[in-house]
Order: C-alpha cells, then sequence, then structure tokens
C-alpha cells in the first residue's frame, strides 16, 4: 500500500513575528531548525523511509526537507521542486502584522481574508517591497498578485495528479515538504474535506502527518507520526 508523508516547515521568522509571508522568502528560526531536525530523527526512529521527495521553491520548505533528510542519513535522495508547492500568496496583507493588521481593519475582516475558502486578500501592487517579479526562480511563470485557498488548491491538485500520484501508484514512497494552505489543499483532496471545514483546519509545524493509500490513492488512515 503506498504511503505518503506531508511535512509543514519549521517556524520562519515570519512565523515567530506574527506576520503574512505567503510567497515571500523567510528562512527558518533556531526553533524552526529543531523541529525540523526533530522531524527527520522521528522518522528514522519509526522506521520511515522514501525513495523521492517534493518541496515548494521557498526556503523554509526546502531547509526543513534537507534538515530531516540529513537526520535520516537521506541527503541524497532526489527532490523536485516546483513553485506550485509555494504556500499561499497573501497579496496586500504579504510583511503586515497580523495583529495590527486587524486593528487597523478589524478582526471580522481578516478573518475573512485568511480563512474564508474563496475570497482572498487585496492584490499585492506591482512595485511593492514584496513584489517578486525579479525573482529569477518565478522568471517563467505567472506570479499571482494574491491567491485564496481555492486559488491555491487550484494549482496544488494538478501538480498532485501530474507529478506527485503517479509516483506513488508505481510503489514509490515519497515526502512533501510544504506549507500550511499548500498542504491544506493536499489534506483537503486526500480527506474529501468539504470547502466549509478546511480552512479551520490547522497544520503545526515540523509535525509529519502519515497517510496510509489504498492503491487507488484514497486514504484508509492519516495520523500525525508522534501519535503512533
Amino acid at each position: 500500500m503506498p504511503r505518503l508523508v506531508l511535512i509543514r516547515h519549521g517556524q520562519s521568522a515570519w512565523n515567530l513575528e506574527n506576520r503574512f509571508t505567503g510567497w515571500w522568502d523567510v528562512n527558518l528560526t533556531d526553533k524552526g531548525i529543531e523541529e525540523a531536525k526533530a522531524a527527520g530523527a522521528l522518522m528514522a526512529a519509526k522506521g520511515l523511509d522514501f525513495d523521492l521527495c517534493f518541496t515548494s521553491l521557498q526556503t523554509r520548505a526546502i531547509k526543513t526537507l534537507n534538515l530531516a533528510l540529513e537526520e535520516m542519513g537521506r541527503l541524497w535522495l532526489p527532490v523536485e521542486k516546483d513553485w506550485r508547492l509555494n504556500e499561499r500568496h497573501y497579496g496586500g496583507l504579504t510583511g503586515l502584522d497580523k495583529a495590527e493588521t486587524a486593528a487597523k481593519h478589524g478582526d471580522d475582516q481578516v478573518k475573512i481574508w485568511r480563512r474564508s475558502f474563496d475570497i482572498p486578500p487585496p492584490v499585492l501592487e506591482a512595485g511593492s517591497e514584496w513584489d517578486l517579479g525579479k525573482d529569477r526562480r518565478y522568471a517563467d511563470i505567472a506570479i499571482p498578485n494574491t491567491e485564496s485557498l481555492k486559488d491555491t488548491i487550484a494549482r496544488v491538485l494538478p501538480y498532485w495528479e501530474q507529478a506527485i500520484a503517479p509516483q506513488l501508484k508505481a510503489g514509490k514512497r515519497v515526502v512533501i515538504s510544504a506549507h500550511g494552505n499548500s498542504l491544506r489543499a493536499l489534506v483537503k483532496h486526500l480527506s474529501a474535506i468539504p470547502d466549509d471545514e478546511i480552512t479551520s483546519l490547522e497544520i503545526p509545524t515540523g509535525q509529519p502527518i502519515v497517510y496510509e493509500l489504498a492503491d487507488d490513492l484514497t486514504a484508509t488512515d492519516r495520523y500525525y507520526l508522534s501519535e503512533r
């Protein structure tokens, strides 16, 4: 039976500072580094192994994967990086302090931007200090200027179907290191979670989620590795 492991990156600098991050590239904190190492040590202790790894183009997810693989003695494993596993783009909220934004716009409005399924935040203006238009890693794609969770799902799932699902069906053991919202997209799909419920699902940093899958990749079990 196929097995898939999902890991949200360890704590990032902007997680710690309570800022909207999205596509902006921030690094792990010391705590985030330790979370990533602990995830790798736990996976090794539980006897998990992988044939293929996937991650986003963002440093915090890439570094989390590398630190975990190093703990497992598996840095040599092949890794595919793709922008479609990036975090949701928070548009004009990028870089803003969440508490200050709530004070300015009201808790209800910020909750809509953060937790509604299909209402995106305000767009990021061209030329903003958070504009990624000149970032070489995104030279060949149309960078979004904002995304709802629905928009994020719309880019994650085709990549899942095209690149990841065939590997699992071929018997490969797969780990994905990504972000809260790109992983929400996968969990929603695999666990058939309704639109109005997925937005309240919290995925903690650095905690491996294991999916036991049937041959058709329907989920037979989902659990945090630390709980088994």
